[in-house]
Protein backbone atom coordinates (compact mmCIF):
# COMPACT_ATOMS: atom_id res chain seq x y z
CA UNK A 1 0.00 0.00 0.00
CA UNK A 2 1.45 3.36 -1.05
CA UNK A 3 0.23 4.97 2.12
CA UNK A 4 2.71 7.82 2.15
CA UNK A 5 2.05 8.85 -1.44
CA UNK A 6 -1.63 8.14 -2.09
CA UNK A 7 -3.94 11.17 -2.38
CA UNK A 8 -4.85 12.35 1.10
CA UNK A 9 -8.35 13.78 1.44
CA UNK A 10 -8.22 17.10 3.23
CA UNK A 11 -9.24 16.76 6.83
CA UNK A 12 -11.30 18.55 9.44
CA UNK A 13 -14.79 20.00 9.51
CA UNK A 14 -16.34 22.77 7.47
CA UNK A 15 -15.64 25.27 10.19
CA UNK A 16 -12.37 25.68 12.04
CA UNK A 17 -12.08 28.13 14.88
CA UNK A 18 -9.05 29.94 16.23
CA UNK A 19 -8.82 32.54 18.99
CA UNK A 20 -12.56 32.33 19.45
CA UNK A 21 -13.60 33.41 15.95
CA UNK A 22 -14.52 31.83 12.65
CA UNK A 23 -11.88 32.49 10.00
CA UNK A 24 -12.47 30.09 7.14
CA UNK A 25 -13.24 32.94 4.79
CA UNK A 26 -10.02 34.77 5.54
CA UNK A 27 -7.27 32.24 6.23
CA UNK A 28 -6.26 28.91 4.69
CA UNK A 29 -7.62 25.88 6.49
CA UNK A 30 -8.02 22.19 6.03
CA UNK A 31 -11.42 21.26 4.69
CA UNK A 32 -13.78 18.29 4.45
CA UNK A 33 -13.96 14.73 3.27
CA UNK A 34 -14.42 14.00 -0.44
CA UNK A 35 -18.05 12.88 -0.10
CA UNK A 36 -19.39 16.28 0.83
CA UNK A 37 -16.76 18.69 -0.40
CA UNK A 38 -17.94 18.65 -4.02
CA UNK A 39 -21.65 18.92 -3.34
CA UNK A 40 -21.45 22.70 -3.78
CA UNK A 41 -18.95 25.22 -5.04
CA UNK A 42 -19.09 26.85 -1.61
CA UNK A 43 -17.70 23.66 -0.09
CA UNK A 44 -15.23 23.17 -2.91
CA UNK A 45 -13.74 26.58 -2.16
CA UNK A 46 -12.74 25.18 1.22
CA UNK A 47 -10.87 22.35 -0.48
CA UNK A 48 -8.80 24.87 -2.44
CA UNK A 49 -8.28 26.75 0.80
CA UNK A 50 -7.02 23.47 2.21
CA UNK A 51 -4.33 23.23 -0.46
CA UNK A 52 -2.89 26.44 0.91
CA UNK A 53 -3.06 25.04 4.43
CA UNK A 54 -1.01 22.02 3.34
CA UNK A 55 1.86 24.41 2.56
CA UNK A 56 2.29 25.32 6.23
CA UNK A 57 2.04 22.18 8.35
CA UNK A 58 4.37 19.92 10.26
CA UNK A 59 5.24 16.73 8.38
CA UNK A 60 6.85 13.34 9.02
CA UNK A 61 6.88 14.04 12.78
CA UNK A 62 10.09 16.01 12.45
CA UNK A 63 10.76 19.49 13.73
CA UNK A 64 11.74 21.59 10.76
CA UNK A 65 9.58 19.81 8.18
CA UNK A 66 7.02 22.56 7.91
CA UNK A 67 5.65 22.69 4.38
CA UNK A 68 6.99 25.11 1.82
CA UNK A 69 9.41 26.75 4.24
CA UNK A 70 11.36 23.50 4.49
CA UNK A 71 11.82 23.37 0.73
CA UNK A 72 13.16 26.91 0.72
CA UNK A 73 15.57 26.41 3.60
CA UNK A 74 16.79 22.80 3.47
CA UNK A 75 16.69 22.34 -0.31
CA UNK A 76 17.08 25.84 -1.74
CA UNK A 77 19.46 27.59 0.67
CA UNK A 78 21.39 25.18 2.92
CA UNK A 79 23.12 23.36 0.02
CA UNK A 80 23.75 26.57 -1.94
CA UNK A 81 26.72 28.91 -2.08
CA UNK A 82 25.29 32.23 -0.82
CA UNK A 83 23.93 31.03 2.54
CA UNK A 84 25.75 29.63 5.52
CA UNK A 85 25.08 28.60 9.10
CA UNK A 86 27.31 27.13 11.80
CA UNK A 87 25.91 23.59 11.59
CA UNK A 88 28.78 21.22 10.75
CA UNK A 89 26.60 18.33 11.91
CA UNK A 90 24.36 19.03 8.92
CA UNK A 91 27.10 18.31 6.42
CA UNK A 92 24.98 15.75 4.54
CA UNK A 93 22.18 18.25 3.93
CA UNK A 94 24.45 21.22 3.31
CA UNK A 95 26.84 19.19 1.17
CA UNK A 96 24.17 17.50 -0.93
CA UNK A 97 25.25 14.04 0.19
CA UNK A 98 21.78 12.48 0.31
CA UNK A 99 20.82 12.80 -3.36
CA UNK A 100 21.30 9.11 -4.14
CA UNK A 101 20.00 7.79 -0.81
CA UNK A 102 16.51 6.53 -1.59
CA UNK A 103 15.84 5.76 2.07
CA UNK A 104 16.71 9.18 3.47
CA UNK A 105 14.00 11.26 5.10
CA UNK A 106 15.33 14.22 3.13
CA UNK A 107 14.79 12.29 -0.10
CA UNK A 108 11.26 11.33 0.93
CA UNK A 109 10.03 14.66 2.20
CA UNK A 110 9.55 16.74 -1.01
CA UNK A 111 8.04 13.73 -2.78
CA UNK A 112 5.59 13.12 0.04
CA UNK A 113 4.75 16.80 0.44
CA UNK A 114 4.18 17.75 -3.19
CA UNK A 115 2.34 14.58 -4.15
CA UNK A 116 0.00 15.13 -1.21
CA UNK A 117 -0.94 18.54 -2.63
CA UNK A 118 -1.15 17.08 -6.15
CA UNK A 119 -3.41 14.26 -4.96
CA UNK A 120 -5.83 16.71 -3.39
CA UNK A 121 -5.67 19.06 -6.39
CA UNK A 122 -6.50 16.08 -8.62
CA UNK A 123 -9.59 15.38 -6.50
CA UNK A 124 -10.75 18.96 -6.93
CA UNK A 125 -10.12 18.93 -10.69
CA UNK A 126 -11.99 15.64 -11.09
CA UNK A 127 -14.94 16.54 -8.87
CA UNK A 128 -15.67 20.23 -9.33
CA UNK A 129 -17.70 19.93 -12.55
CA UNK A 130 -20.41 17.98 -10.70
CA UNK A 131 -20.72 20.45 -7.85
CA UNK A 132 -23.85 22.53 -7.43
CA UNK A 133 -23.12 26.19 -8.08
CA UNK A 134 -22.47 28.81 -10.77
CA UNK A 135 -20.29 27.75 -13.70
CA UNK A 136 -17.97 30.71 -13.26
CA UNK A 137 -17.20 29.58 -9.70
CA UNK A 138 -16.44 26.05 -10.95
CA UNK A 139 -14.10 27.51 -13.55
CA UNK A 140 -12.25 29.57 -10.98
CA UNK A 141 -11.89 26.69 -8.53
CA UNK A 142 -10.61 24.34 -11.23
CA UNK A 143 -8.14 27.00 -12.37
CA UNK A 144 -6.80 27.29 -8.85
CA UNK A 145 -6.36 23.52 -8.49
CA UNK A 146 -4.57 23.37 -11.85
CA UNK A 147 -2.24 26.15 -10.71
CA UNK A 148 -1.33 24.25 -7.55
CA UNK A 149 -0.71 21.07 -9.54
CA UNK A 150 1.52 22.86 -12.03
CA UNK A 151 3.54 24.49 -9.25
CA UNK A 152 4.07 21.20 -7.42
CA UNK A 153 5.21 19.40 -10.55
CA UNK A 154 7.66 22.20 -11.30
CA UNK A 155 9.16 21.86 -7.83
CA UNK A 156 9.35 18.06 -8.12
CA UNK A 157 11.09 18.33 -11.49
CA UNK A 158 13.70 20.73 -10.14
CA UNK A 159 14.52 18.25 -7.39
CA UNK A 160 14.06 14.76 -8.88
CA UNK A 161 14.97 15.33 -12.54
CA UNK A 162 18.19 16.39 -14.22
CA UNK A 163 18.69 20.05 -15.10
CA UNK A 164 17.14 20.70 -18.49
CA UNK A 165 20.48 20.81 -20.33
CA UNK A 166 21.17 17.24 -19.17
CA UNK A 167 17.80 15.77 -20.18
CA UNK A 168 18.62 15.25 -23.88
CA UNK A 169 15.85 17.67 -24.85
CA UNK A 170 13.52 16.16 -22.29
CA UNK A 171 14.04 12.49 -23.16
CA UNK A 172 15.49 11.47 -19.79
CA UNK A 173 13.40 10.69 -16.75
CA UNK A 174 11.17 13.16 -14.95
CA UNK A 175 8.75 12.16 -12.20
CA UNK A 176 5.58 10.10 -11.86
CA UNK A 177 2.81 12.05 -13.59
CA UNK A 178 -0.37 11.55 -11.58
CA UNK A 179 -3.36 13.37 -13.07
CA UNK A 180 -6.22 11.42 -11.49
CA UNK A 181 -7.23 11.03 -7.82
CA UNK A 182 -5.96 7.44 -7.61
CA UNK A 183 -2.87 5.67 -6.33
CA UNK A 184 -2.44 3.31 -9.26
CA UNK A 185 1.03 2.19 -10.26
CA UNK A 186 2.50 4.55 -12.84
CA UNK A 187 5.94 4.81 -14.44
CA UNK A 188 8.26 7.78 -14.32
CA UNK A 189 7.43 10.01 -17.29
CA UNK A 190 10.04 11.66 -19.51
CA UNK A 191 10.97 15.18 -18.52
CA UNK A 192 9.44 16.71 -21.65
CA UNK A 193 6.11 14.99 -20.91
CA UNK A 194 5.98 16.44 -17.41
CA UNK A 195 6.95 19.93 -18.51
CA UNK A 196 4.39 19.76 -21.33
CA UNK A 197 1.74 18.90 -18.76
CA UNK A 198 2.80 21.83 -16.58
CA UNK A 199 2.38 24.14 -19.58
CA UNK A 200 -1.01 22.58 -20.37
CA UNK A 201 -2.22 22.95 -16.79
CA UNK A 202 -1.21 26.60 -16.79
CA UNK A 203 -2.74 27.30 -20.21
CA UNK A 204 -5.99 25.69 -19.04
CA UNK A 205 -5.88 27.57 -15.75
CA UNK A 206 -5.30 30.93 -17.42
CA UNK A 207 -8.18 30.29 -19.79
CA UNK A 208 -10.49 29.34 -16.92
CA UNK A 209 -9.43 32.31 -14.78
CA UNK A 210 -10.22 34.60 -17.70
CA UNK A 211 -13.60 33.07 -18.53
CA UNK A 212 -14.65 32.99 -14.87
CA UNK A 213 -14.22 36.74 -14.46
CA UNK A 214 -13.27 36.13 -10.81
CA UNK A 215 -10.22 37.08 -8.79
CA UNK A 216 -9.07 36.72 -5.21
CA UNK A 217 -9.70 39.31 -2.54
CA UNK A 218 -6.72 41.67 -2.42
CA UNK A 219 -6.19 40.76 1.25
CA UNK A 220 -5.86 37.03 0.51
CA UNK A 221 -2.36 36.82 -0.90
CA UNK A 222 -2.20 33.14 0.08
CA UNK A 223 -4.78 32.29 -2.59
CA UNK A 224 -3.66 31.55 -6.13
CA UNK A 225 -5.06 33.52 -9.07
CA UNK A 226 -4.21 34.23 -12.71
CA UNK A 227 -1.13 36.22 -11.73
CA UNK A 228 0.23 33.25 -9.81
CA UNK A 229 -0.35 31.08 -12.89
CA UNK A 230 1.67 33.57 -14.95
CA UNK A 231 4.45 33.51 -12.33
CA UNK A 232 4.60 29.71 -12.21
CA UNK A 233 4.69 29.76 -16.02
CA UNK A 234 7.60 32.22 -16.03
CA UNK A 235 9.63 30.18 -13.53
CA UNK A 236 8.92 26.96 -15.41
CA UNK A 237 9.93 28.51 -18.74
CA UNK A 238 13.23 29.88 -17.42
CA UNK A 239 13.94 26.46 -15.88
CA UNK A 240 13.75 24.78 -19.31
CA UNK A 241 15.41 27.66 -21.21
CA UNK A 242 12.19 28.69 -23.00
CA UNK A 243 13.26 32.31 -22.89
CA UNK A 244 10.54 33.89 -25.04
CA UNK A 245 7.82 32.29 -22.92
CA UNK A 246 9.63 33.22 -19.71
CA UNK A 247 9.82 36.85 -20.82
CA UNK A 248 6.16 36.97 -21.82
CA UNK A 249 4.86 35.41 -18.62
CA UNK A 250 7.12 37.30 -16.22
CA UNK A 251 5.86 40.61 -17.61
CA UNK A 252 2.25 39.50 -17.18
CA UNK A 253 2.86 38.16 -13.67
CA UNK A 254 4.22 41.44 -12.26
CA UNK A 255 1.86 43.79 -14.10
CA UNK A 256 -0.31 44.46 -11.03
CA UNK A 257 2.48 44.23 -8.45
CA UNK A 258 4.73 47.31 -8.35
CA UNK A 259 8.13 47.02 -6.75
CA UNK A 260 8.31 47.44 -2.99
CA UNK A 261 9.78 50.58 -1.48
CA UNK A 262 12.99 50.73 0.55
CA UNK A 263 10.92 50.93 3.73
CA UNK A 264 8.97 47.83 2.74
CA UNK A 265 12.19 46.04 1.86
CA UNK A 266 13.50 46.70 5.36
CA UNK A 267 10.25 45.69 7.08
CA UNK A 268 11.14 42.02 7.58
CA UNK A 269 9.81 40.00 4.62
CA UNK A 270 7.10 38.54 6.82
CA UNK A 271 3.92 40.36 5.73
CA UNK A 272 2.69 40.61 2.12
CA UNK A 273 3.18 43.97 0.46
CA UNK A 274 2.35 45.35 -2.99
CA UNK A 275 5.16 43.37 -4.65
CA UNK A 276 4.14 39.94 -3.37
CA UNK A 277 2.35 37.85 -5.99
CA UNK A 278 1.74 34.75 -3.85
CA UNK A 279 2.63 33.72 -0.32
CA UNK A 280 2.07 31.07 2.33
CA UNK A 281 -0.19 32.26 5.13
CA UNK A 282 1.50 32.70 8.49
CA UNK A 283 -0.08 34.66 11.32
CA UNK A 284 -0.48 34.13 15.04
CA UNK A 285 -3.85 32.42 14.62
CA UNK A 286 -2.18 29.60 12.63
CA UNK A 287 1.29 29.21 14.07
CA UNK A 288 3.60 26.20 13.87
CA UNK A 289 5.49 27.49 16.90
CA UNK A 290 9.09 26.19 16.82
CA UNK A 291 8.44 24.24 13.63
CA UNK A 292 7.86 27.28 11.44
CA UNK A 293 10.23 28.63 8.78
CA UNK A 294 10.58 31.90 10.69
CA UNK A 295 11.67 30.01 13.81
CA UNK A 296 14.70 29.04 11.74
CA UNK A 297 15.46 32.26 9.89
CA UNK A 298 13.71 35.22 11.58
CA UNK A 299 16.54 37.16 13.22
CA UNK A 300 14.42 38.21 16.24
CA UNK A 301 12.99 34.77 16.99
CA UNK A 302 13.37 33.34 20.48
CA UNK A 303 13.87 29.84 19.02
CA UNK A 304 17.24 28.25 19.75
CA UNK A 305 17.67 27.52 16.03
CA UNK A 306 17.98 31.28 15.52
CA UNK A 307 19.46 32.47 18.81
CA UNK A 308 22.31 29.96 18.64
CA UNK A 309 22.67 29.50 14.89
CA UNK A 310 21.66 32.69 13.06
CA UNK A 311 21.47 32.35 9.29
CA UNK A 312 24.15 34.29 7.42
CA UNK A 313 25.04 35.54 3.98
CA UNK A 314 28.42 34.30 2.81
CA UNK A 315 31.25 36.78 3.06
CA UNK A 316 32.02 36.36 -0.65
CA UNK A 317 28.55 37.52 -1.72
CA UNK A 318 28.33 40.21 0.95
CA UNK A 319 31.56 41.79 -0.27
CA UNK A 320 30.11 42.08 -3.77
CA UNK A 321 27.21 44.26 -2.62
CA UNK A 322 28.03 47.95 -3.22
CA UNK A 323 28.19 50.09 -0.08
CA UNK A 324 25.48 52.32 -1.57
CA UNK A 325 23.03 49.41 -1.79
CA UNK A 326 20.51 49.21 1.06
CA UNK A 327 20.48 45.42 0.77
CA UNK A 328 23.93 45.41 2.36
CA UNK A 329 22.31 46.77 5.51
CA UNK A 330 20.32 43.54 5.83
CA UNK A 331 23.41 41.75 7.14
CA UNK A 332 25.81 42.29 10.04
CA UNK A 333 29.13 43.72 8.90
CA UNK A 334 31.79 42.60 11.41
CA UNK A 335 34.01 45.52 10.41
CA UNK A 336 37.17 45.35 12.52
CA UNK A 337 35.49 43.62 15.46
CA UNK A 338 36.55 40.16 16.54
CA UNK A 339 34.69 37.04 15.44
CA UNK A 340 35.48 33.37 15.16
CA UNK A 341 36.52 32.87 11.54
CA UNK A 342 35.36 29.24 11.57
CA UNK A 343 32.02 29.37 13.37
CA UNK A 344 31.11 33.02 12.70
CA UNK A 345 30.42 33.71 16.38
CA UNK A 346 31.19 37.30 17.27
CA UNK A 347 32.84 38.72 20.34
CA UNK A 348 31.29 41.11 22.84
CA UNK A 349 31.85 44.17 20.66
CA UNK A 350 30.09 42.64 17.67
CA UNK A 351 27.20 41.49 19.85
CA UNK A 352 26.83 44.97 21.31
CA UNK A 353 26.89 46.44 17.81
CA UNK A 354 24.23 43.99 16.60
CA UNK A 355 21.88 44.90 19.46
CA UNK A 356 22.42 48.60 18.81
CA UNK A 357 21.40 48.13 15.19
CA UNK A 358 18.49 45.79 15.96
CA UNK A 359 17.38 46.10 19.59
CA UNK A 360 14.55 43.65 18.92
CA UNK A 361 17.06 40.79 18.82
CA UNK A 362 16.10 38.30 21.51
CA UNK A 363 18.01 38.97 24.72
CA UNK A 364 19.97 35.70 24.67
CA UNK A 365 20.71 35.73 20.93
CA UNK A 366 24.23 35.27 19.65
CA UNK A 367 25.70 37.65 17.10
CA UNK A 368 27.47 36.11 14.12
CA UNK A 369 29.39 37.89 11.41
CA UNK A 370 27.20 38.46 8.34
CA UNK A 371 24.03 37.28 10.11
CA UNK A 372 20.81 38.27 8.38
CA UNK A 373 18.34 40.97 9.38
CA UNK A 374 16.26 40.49 6.26
CA UNK A 375 13.68 38.15 7.80
CA UNK A 376 11.81 39.25 10.90
CA UNK A 377 9.20 37.37 12.93
CA UNK A 378 5.94 39.20 13.58
CA UNK A 379 5.30 37.09 16.67
CA UNK A 380 7.14 34.50 18.76
CA UNK A 381 8.54 32.01 18.28
CA UNK A 382 8.44 32.10 14.49
CA UNK A 383 5.40 33.72 12.91
CA UNK A 384 5.35 35.24 9.45
CA UNK A 385 4.01 34.89 5.92
CA UNK A 386 6.38 33.15 3.49
CA UNK A 387 6.79 34.66 0.04
CA UNK A 388 6.58 32.33 -2.96
CA UNK A 389 6.63 34.81 -5.85
CA UNK A 390 7.23 38.52 -6.10
CA UNK A 391 7.87 41.03 -8.84
CA UNK A 392 11.62 41.20 -8.20
CA UNK A 393 11.99 37.58 -9.26
CA UNK A 394 9.94 38.28 -12.37
CA UNK A 395 12.21 41.22 -13.28
CA UNK A 396 15.24 39.02 -12.83
CA UNK A 397 13.66 36.35 -15.04
CA UNK A 398 13.09 39.04 -17.66
CA UNK A 399 16.71 40.14 -17.37
CA UNK A 400 17.96 36.59 -17.86
CA UNK A 401 15.55 35.84 -20.70
CA UNK A 402 16.49 39.07 -22.46
CA UNK A 403 20.16 38.21 -22.11
CA UNK A 404 19.75 34.84 -23.79
CA UNK A 405 17.53 36.39 -26.45
CA UNK A 406 20.38 38.86 -27.17
CA UNK A 407 18.30 41.81 -25.96
CA UNK A 408 21.25 43.33 -24.13
CA UNK A 409 19.79 46.77 -23.53
CA UNK A 410 16.53 45.31 -22.23
CA UNK A 411 18.44 43.05 -19.82
CA UNK A 412 20.42 46.02 -18.53
CA UNK A 413 17.24 48.04 -18.03
CA UNK A 414 15.67 45.22 -16.03
CA UNK A 415 18.59 45.27 -13.60
CA UNK A 416 18.34 49.05 -13.32
CA UNK A 417 14.58 48.83 -12.73
CA UNK A 418 15.26 46.36 -9.92
CA UNK A 419 18.11 48.21 -8.27
CA UNK A 420 18.25 51.89 -9.24
CA UNK A 421 14.58 52.74 -9.86
CA UNK A 422 13.45 51.14 -6.59
CA UNK A 423 16.00 53.06 -4.52
CA UNK A 424 17.79 49.91 -3.43
CA UNK A 425 20.91 51.51 -4.90
CA UNK A 426 20.30 54.94 -6.48
CA UNK A 427 23.86 54.96 -7.86
CA UNK A 428 23.50 51.74 -9.81
CA UNK A 429 23.79 51.58 -13.58
CA UNK A 430 24.40 48.61 -15.81
CA UNK A 431 26.67 48.82 -18.83
CA UNK A 432 27.98 45.28 -18.82
CA UNK A 433 27.67 43.02 -21.85
CA UNK A 434 28.48 39.45 -22.81
CA UNK A 435 29.42 37.00 -20.07
CA UNK A 436 29.93 39.89 -17.66
CA UNK A 437 26.26 40.80 -18.02
CA UNK A 438 25.18 37.24 -17.28
CA UNK A 439 27.37 37.20 -14.17
CA UNK A 440 25.80 40.51 -13.12
CA UNK A 441 22.32 39.01 -13.47
CA UNK A 442 23.36 35.97 -11.44
CA UNK A 443 24.94 38.12 -8.75
CA UNK A 444 21.87 40.30 -8.35
CA UNK A 445 19.62 37.25 -8.19
CA UNK A 446 21.79 36.11 -5.29
CA UNK A 447 21.61 39.48 -3.56
CA UNK A 448 17.93 40.21 -4.14
CA UNK A 449 16.54 36.74 -3.48
CA UNK A 450 18.87 35.72 -0.65
CA UNK A 451 17.20 33.39 1.83
CA UNK A 452 14.04 32.96 -0.25
CA UNK A 453 14.89 29.48 -1.49
CA UNK A 454 16.48 30.07 -4.90
CA UNK A 455 20.24 29.63 -4.61
CA UNK A 456 20.68 25.87 -5.11
CA UNK A 457 17.90 25.68 -7.70
CA UNK A 458 19.45 28.52 -9.70
CA UNK A 459 22.93 27.06 -9.68
CA UNK A 460 21.60 23.66 -10.65
CA UNK A 461 19.76 24.93 -13.73
CA UNK A 462 22.74 27.10 -14.75
CA UNK A 463 25.10 24.15 -14.37
CA UNK A 464 27.37 26.24 -12.16
CA UNK A 465 29.99 24.82 -9.83
CA UNK A 466 29.37 25.30 -6.11
CA UNK A 467 32.44 26.66 -4.38
CA UNK A 468 32.37 26.71 -0.58
CA UNK A 469 35.52 28.01 1.08
CA UNK A 470 36.59 28.82 4.62
CA UNK A 471 37.89 32.17 5.80
CA UNK A 472 41.51 31.41 4.96
CA UNK A 473 40.44 30.88 1.36
CA UNK A 474 38.25 33.93 1.04
CA UNK A 475 34.82 33.01 2.41
CA UNK A 476 32.97 32.20 5.62
CA UNK A 477 31.98 28.51 5.56
CA UNK A 478 32.81 26.32 8.53
CA UNK A 479 35.86 24.18 7.80
CA UNK A 480 33.72 21.03 7.81
CA UNK A 481 31.28 22.50 5.27
CA UNK A 482 33.74 23.51 2.57
CA UNK A 483 34.14 21.86 -0.79
CA UNK A 484 33.71 22.16 -4.54
CA UNK A 485 30.72 20.50 -6.18
CA UNK A 486 30.67 20.38 -9.97
CA UNK A 487 27.53 20.05 -12.10
CA UNK A 488 28.23 16.33 -12.71
CA UNK A 489 28.71 15.56 -9.03
CA UNK A 490 26.14 14.36 -6.49
CA UNK A 491 24.04 12.52 -9.10
CA UNK A 492 23.99 15.73 -11.16
CA UNK A 493 22.35 17.43 -8.15
CA UNK A 494 19.32 15.17 -8.61
CA UNK A 495 17.42 13.43 -5.85
CA UNK A 496 16.49 9.80 -6.54
CA UNK A 497 12.94 8.45 -6.35
CA UNK A 498 12.32 7.55 -2.70
CA UNK A 499 12.19 3.91 -1.77
CA UNK A 500 8.75 4.41 -0.25
CA UNK A 501 7.52 5.01 -3.80
CA UNK A 502 9.65 2.53 -5.74
CA UNK A 503 9.00 -0.36 -3.31
CA UNK A 504 5.25 -0.15 -3.88
CA UNK A 505 4.97 1.21 -7.40
CA UNK A 506 5.59 -1.79 -9.67
CA UNK A 507 5.91 0.47 -12.72
CA UNK A 508 9.18 1.92 -11.38
CA UNK A 509 12.09 -0.33 -12.23
CA UNK A 510 14.99 1.49 -10.56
Amino acid sequence: MKKIFKPIILLSMLFLWSCGKEYLSTTPTSSTSGGTIFETTANAKLAVNGLSKLMTRQYISRQGFNGEGTIKLYYGEYPGQNFTVNLPGWVNVIGGNNHDDNNSTYTQYPWYYYYMIIGNANSIIAGIDDAEGPDHEKEYIKAQALTYRAYCYLMLMQLYSYRWTDTQNGETFGVVLRLEPTDEDLPVSPAKTVYSQIYKDLDDAISLYSSSGLDRDSNYNFEVNIDVAYAVYARTAITIADYSKALEMAKKARQKYPMMSVAEYKAGFSVPNKEWIWSVYGASDETLYYYHYFAYIGYNSNASAVRTYPKRITMSLYNKIPDTDIRKDMFLDPKDMSWNKNTGLGGSALKKHAFQLYPDLYATANAHAYMNFKFKCIDYPGVGHINNFRSSEMLLIEAEANYFLSNVSAAQKCLEALTKDTGRDPNYSCTKTGQDLLEEIKMYRGIELWGEGFDWFDKKRWGDTLIKRNYENGDSFHNDLTGIIGPEDKNKWTWVVPRLESDYNKEISF
